[in-house]
Formats: structure tokens, C-alpha cells, sequence
């Protein structure tokens, strides 16, 4: 994906990185824009997984948030005259940054293991059915700015130091609490995770966007109390961060 941020434009995840970009967005009086990849793009991804590889599982951001997984099966569909020996196949994650990893990341474990391409779709479908995201923003300002919220949302959110949570699940997104301080917010997110996990095995990545701190006891928090396969740290890409702001934090997972 690509974002424009004062008169620059970027790749995200080539050109700019998440704390490079936080740091820039804190700086700029304009916010940034975003654009979904072309097509074309899509297909010189295609045509370079097609030298190695005799087909292509292709997991696009949930299509609510963004056109991309439409660039992604147009792509798709030129291939099969392009690549006529690549078995191609577009997923909807229905989830977006870490819970969209951890889907990516349980279909290459099983394409790793030998599974055929329908396999690993289904293994991947499976996944996207089972994670979740649960995160709150600092503020809504960014939010405001871009046209998602109202500006009254906004001004009271900003006036009682609110900290909104949310969760992404299978393409939609809930608003569940509005705690008043990043602990409790904290504190809301894992009560929140325990309602969704009682005993089981949970593989999950904790996410922030310029808000190390927090996420670091976030973490401690999941790491403490569930019985975690797999437990990562990772920062929201700057095409999400654009759109939401700095002080974003949040945990995706799902339970075997």
C-alpha cells in the first residue's frame, strides 16, 4: 500500500518505517492519505511467486477497510492468461494488521508441511474465522479528521481523556468499552480476551502504534494469564497508523 504524508509518498513497509512515520505524523499540521495497491502490482507479485511456486494463496486486508482484495482478484483474473500453469487464489482475511498475520502465518505453516493449495485455503479459512482483535485509540482526532467519526464523538472523547475499545472480528467492528486511562484500557482488553478464552491454547501477537510502553505490559499481561503457543510484538503499519492515530494498542489471536 502506499501513503502520501506532507507531499511525499511512500511504500509502506519499503520506504518508511512504522517509528519514522509516527514520529513524521506527530510533526505534520496535514494528514496523510492512503491508497490500496494497483492491479498491477498485485500481478508483478504474482508473476515473481509463479518462478518458484505452481500456485499462490494471496490473503488481502479485510475488504471493508480497504479495495485492495478487489486489485488483488482483478490481478488474479489477468493472470490466468498471463500465468496459465498458476493455480491463483484471493482470500478475504476479514481481519486486518496482526490478525491478518497470524492467518498468513498459519497458512505458510501449512503450506511449509505439504499442503496443497486447497488445503492451505482451507486451513487459512478456518483462521480467519477464529481471530480476533481487540485494541483501543488514544484519541480520535485522526479518526475526526478523516470523516469516520463525528466531531462530537471526538470533542467528548477528548474532554474525558477517553480511551475507546474496540473489536475486529470477521470483517465487522464493535465498540465495547470507553475506559479513561491507557491502564484501564489495558486492564479492559485483557478482561476482554478472557471472556473469548477460557482454557485453550491461544496463538496471539500484541500490536501498538508508537505506544512501546504500553504494549510491553500488555504483553506481560496476555504472557501471564493465557496459555500462550505463540506470543509476538509487532507496531501497526503506518497505513493503519494513518488513519488512527499514534497511542494505538491492541491484540490479535485466536484459540486452538
Amino acid at each position: 500500500m502506499s501513503l502520501v504524508l506532507n507531499g511525499k509518498s511512500y511504500l509502506d513497509g519499503i520506504d518508511l518505517a512504522p517509528t519514522d512515520f509516527y514520529r513524521l505524523l506527530r510533526e505534520s499540521s496535514t494528514l496523510p492519505t492512503t491508497s490500496a495497491p494497483p492491479p498491477a502490482r498485485f500481478l508483478e507479485a504474482f508473476q515473481q511467486a509463479s518462478e518458484y511456486a505452481d500456485s499462490v494463496l494471496c490473503i488481502a486486508v479485510a475488504s471493508r477497510f480497504s479495495s485492495s482484495l478487489d486489485s488483488a482478484r482483478d490481478a488474479a483474473r489477468d493472470a490466468s492468461e498471463i500465468l496459465p500453469d498458476t493455480r491463483i487464489e484471493v482470500l478475504d482475511s476479514e481481519s486486518a494488521a496482526g490478525g491478518e498475520g497470524l492467518i498468513a502465518l498459519e497458512a505458510w505453516r501449512a503450506a511449509k508441511n505439504g499442503a496443497d493449495l486447497e488445503r492451505v485455503l482451507k486451513r487459512a479459512k478456518a483462521i480467519s474465522e477464529k481471530v480476533r482483535l481487540l485494541a483501543f485509540v488514544d484519541t480520535l482526532y485522526y479518526l475526526w479528521k478523516g470523516g469516520r467519526v463525528p466531531r462530537l464523538a471526538h470533542a467528548g472523547t477528548s474532554l474525558l481523556k477517553l480511551k475507546p475499545v474496540f473489536e475486529l472480528a470477521q470483517g465487522d467492528v464493535n465498540n465495547l468499552a470507553r475506559p479513561r486511562t491507557t491502564r484501564r484500557a489495558i486492564g479492559r482488553l485483557v478482561e476482554l480476551m478472557h471472556d473469548r478464552v477460557s482454557s485453550e491454547v491461544v496463538h496471539a501477537t500484541v500490536m501498538h502504534a508508537d505506544a512501546a510502553n504500553a504494549a510491553e505490559e500488555l504483553r506481560v499481561r496476555v504472557e501471564s494469564e493465557f496459555d500462550c503457543a505463540e506470543l509476538f510484538v509487532s507496531e501497526f503499519t503506518p497505513v493503519m497508523g494513518a488513519h488512527i492515530g499514534p497511542g494505538l494498542v491492541g491484540v490479535a489471536f485466536w484459540c486452538e
